[in-house]
């Protein structure tokens, strides 16, 4: 039996990636780490202007490239005000409810670079004060995040160097269980992030040469709509978006295997691409799931929407509990990193 992909190495490395804090928009350590790692496999790299980092292979065809994306921004929050109680009001970077990182544990990223830890709660979480806490809104106006600091006002507070604007990740809590589960906050997208890169040091280590010029774009503005619609070269014809699998009622995905995503709220995806995979899929003994996202859009999405004409798709692990505290199990990880590598090595779909 093949020892790739090895699949406890690429949850390693996903317990690594989800503990580097990268909300939209304060994604540089995470993209540092990658470009620090894929340095040491010779690969070829560059930044762009938005902080995304592309690595490309240099494929046997020149003339037609394949583009690959995994978005290393997550889910965040950023200070909106100073209370006059020296706690903070934030607004969310992403799409999710207030009431899904309640409790949650979390760091304050000052620029300064200093880092103070606090708690996500409702104002009124005292049972013993606030009769009807339960029943209150989880929103904004609500929910404020306790500093671990002493502060008794908006000035104590401001003299940390904590100030309008400051970045706020939350705690991952992530952990490996003896059943094969990964469960962390932010496993969309570094679970596929950790994929990419793994494939890419499996290639570079066998020195394998692709059929196509292939670039890898790790983006760093997905979870706000626009992380990979650009830097994608003319000569681009196959775009294949490595994200997550949306679990559900009515949902085919499970965490034991890849999901292919057949449409989302963008619309449909590339119908030759889709059985192009799956024919792969059936090929390689991948065990996959066809399916439908209703309230989702990919980097692919994005590309398509910017205007770049390309074939389009979209795959992805498995994660339950998507944009809370979510889950995924190692078999589908195993299908979906089988996937990637042997897509990348395929024949490109006739459109």
């Amino acid at each position: 039996m093949s020892s790739f992909p090895n699949i406890e190495e690429t949850m390693i490395l996903i317990k690594e990636l989800v503990s580097i804090p990268s909300p939209s928009g304060y994604t540089k350590d995470a993209i540092q780490f990658i470009e620090q790692r894929l340095e040491k496999s010779n690969v070829e790299m560059k930044r762009n202007r938005k902080g995304g980092l592309i690595a490309t292979l240099r494929g046997k065809n020149t003339s037609k490239h394949r583009f690959l994306t995994a978005h290393i921004d997550t889910l965040g929050a950023i200070v909106k005000e100073i209370k006059t109680d020296g706690r903070l009001k934030i607004q969310v970077i992403g799409g999710f409810p207030l009431n899904f990182v309640e409790g949650e544990y979390c760091t304050i990223h000052t620029v300064s670079g200093k880092k103070y830890t606090g708690t996500i709660l409702m104002h009124q979480t005292a049972v013993h004060v606030y009769r009807k806490a339960g029943e209150l809104k989880r929103d904004t106006e609500n929910m404020e995040v306790r500093i671990d600091e002493v502060v008794k006002s908006e000035e104590d507070t401001r003299k940390l160097g904590i100030e309008i604007g400051d970045f706020i990740s939350f705690d991952p809590r992530v952990e490996k269980t003896e059943s094969g589960f990964i469960k962390s906050r932010h496993l969309d997208d570094k679970a596929s992030a950790a994929i990419l890169i793994k494939v890419i040091e499996k290639l570079a280590a066998d020195q394998k040469e692709l059929p196509y010029t292939t670039h890898f774009l790790f983006s760093n503005n997905e979870e706000i709509g626009y992380g990979g619609n650009s830097n994608i070269s003319p000569e681009t014809v196959e775009y294949l978006a490595v994200d997550m699998g949306a679990i559900g009622d009515g949902q085919r995905t499970d965490e034991y295997t890849v999901s292919i995503c057949v449409k989302d709220a963008s619309g449909p995806y590339h119908y030759g691409l889709r059985n192009h995979l799956t024919e792969i899929a059936k090929a390689n003994e991948i065990e996959y799931k066809l399916d439908i996202y209703p309230y989702y859009q990919s980097d692919a999405s994005a590309a398509i929407h910017a205007g770049h004409d390309v074939i389009h798709g979209l795959i992805g692990p498995g994660i339950d509990a998507s944009h809370a505290f979510e889950r995924t199990h190692e078999l589908s990880l195993k299908h979906t990193e089988n996937l990637v590598y042997h897509y990348v090595q395929s024949e490109m779909v006739e459109g």
